[in-house]
């Protein structure tokens, strides 16, 4: 599922992350969603959350 759409992602959705000093080599960081922190209901590089360890990044994947 896209992480672009903020209607896809909910607090307790499992999901892939890319954090701000990762986006160049593209590593992600699994976790489930604490706050939606993007108000937009669409960004190009993703919705920004946070997570319930505290890291904060932009959704790239969805975990159904």
């Amino acid at each position: 599922m896209n992480g672009t759409e903020r209607k896809n992602i909910k607090p307790g959705s499992r999901v892939k992350i890319v954090q701000k000093q990762h986006q160049r080599s593209g590593q992600l960081t699994e976790g489930v969603v604490k706050d939606l922190l993007t108000n937009s209901a669409v960004h190009h590089r993703g919705i920004k959350v946070r997570l319930e360890s505290g890291i904060i990044g932009r959704v790239q994947e969805i975990i159904q």
